[in-house]
Parts: C-alpha cells; sequence; structure tokens
C-alpha cells in the first residue's frame, strides 16, 4: 500500500540560515510575512536573501493581511516563484487579481459559516484553518478543536494553529490534512526557528505518516 505523505509548511522565517535548514530536512514550502505588526515580519530584501537560500524545489509562500496592491505586486516582482496566502478580511475577487496561485486562511472563531466561506473560497489553491484570537491574524500558537475540520476539504487543507513536533502526529491522525503549517512550534524565539524542533517536526510527519500508510482504507478515513 503507497504511503500517504503530508507536506510540511515552515512559516514565518527571517533568516537565510533557518531558509538552509529547512531546505535540509526536506520541507515542502516556507511563509515569509509581509504583515509589519508582527514579530516574524521581512522586507523585501531579507526576503529575497531568504528565497536565495532555499532548495529549488521548496515553494516560498508570501503572507498579507489586508495589504494593499501595491505592496503585494512588489513582493511578486522580487520573488517570482511565490504563491499568496491571504489571511485578512480580502475577497475571493482581490486574492486572484494577480494571476498567482493563492492559498485562503480561514479563522475558527465560534461563529464562522465555514460551508459558506468554503463555497466563496472556492478559487483558491488551498484553505488554510487557523486558530481565532479577536484582532489577532495568525501565529496564535494555540490550536482549535480538530473535530471542525471538514472531511470535504482533502487534498485542499492545510492545518495551522499551535502545531508542535509533539502534536502534529496526533494532528494528522486526526484531520488528514494535505499540508501542515507551523510556525510557533519550531522556533527558539518569533521569527527564529530552531534546526532541532524543525528535524524533530520532520521526523514527526513522516511517523505519522507511515502510521496511516499502514492502516485500511476504512480506517484511514475515520
Amino acid at each position: 500500500m503507497a504511503i500517504l505523505r503530508t507536506r510540511i509548511k515552515i512559516c514565518g522565517l527571517t533568516h537565510p540560515r533557518d531558509a538552509e535548514a529547512a531546505t535540509r530536512q526536506g520541507v515542502d514550502a516556507i511563509g515569509l510575512v509581509f504583515y509589519p505588526p508582527s514579530p516574524r515580519a521581512v522586507s523585501l530584501d531579507q526576503a529575497r536573501a531568504i528565497c536565495a537560500a532555499l532548495g529549488p524545489l521548496v515553494t516560498p509562500v508570501a503572507l498579507f493581511v489586508d495589504a494593499r496592491p501595491a505592496l503585494i505586486e512588489a513582493v511578486l516582482q522580487a520573488l517570482p516563484r511565490a504563491v499568496l496566502q491571504f489571511h485578512g478580511d480580502e475577497s475571493p475577487e482581490e486574492c486572484q487579481r494577480y494571476g498567482r496561485a493563492w492559498i485562503k486562511a480561514l479563522r475558527m472563531s465560534p461563529d464562522i459559516d465555514l460551508d459558506a466561506e468554503l463555497e466563496r473560497y472556492q478559487g483558491a489553491g488551498a484553505l488554510l484553518l487557523d486558530s481565532y484570537r479577536p484582532g489577532v491574524p495568525g501565529g496564535t500558537g494555540q490550536r482549535f478543536d480538530w473535530a471542525r475540520v471538514p472531511k470535504t476539504l482533502g487534498s485542499r487543507l492545510i492545518l495551522a494553529g499551535g502545531l508542535t513536533p509533539e502534536n502534529v502526529g496526533q494532528a494528522i491522525a486526526q484531520v488528514r490534512p494535505a499540508v501542515v503549517d507551523v510556525s510557533g512550534g519550531v522556533e527558539s524565539a518569533p521569527g527564529s526557528k530552531s534546526p532541532a524542533r524543525m528535524a524533530d517536526l520532520v521526523a514527526a510527519v513522516r511517523a505519522a505518516d507511515n502510521v496511516q500508510g499502514a492502516l485500511p482504507p476504512e480506517a484511514a478515513t475515520r
């Protein structure tokens, strides 16, 4: 039986050395935050240096929160490989206007109409489900109730929010996301990733994949 492969995204990089470490560990994508209030925010020059340190098949993802189009266009010009990720109140039309693959983050507030949001953002390449804290667009370090994740997302689901090397295996077993997105869970300080924690995360994901791949199909979908 083929073993499932959960993709791994490490978000909030601020140093080229962390991009090099993520590449060595086999991470699939990294996130660059273009939101000035964040302790993980980067400049265009920082982003260029980080992307230059990535392996050729590691995808950079540029994260925005209700950003002005001029900023997004400048980032896309500087980072031609980047995928877009929107964490604010951007409409579907705003997300797709740049002609680039995009991800929409949805914060799992108690009153979110998730079915309506999934329909609204059906043009997204993926939907990222994140924890909700009022006034904080992401990076809370807190997890939400994974039982709220709909089974219908399948290959479009990116799971974020409080993931760590210690709990990512449980998340994969319960939710079966296509991608896990981790930031604070592999840090030594905000924006500074720990190579050891990244290695632990990758090992935990691969171990969980091996367990899931060993299950019969009916058990793996529960």
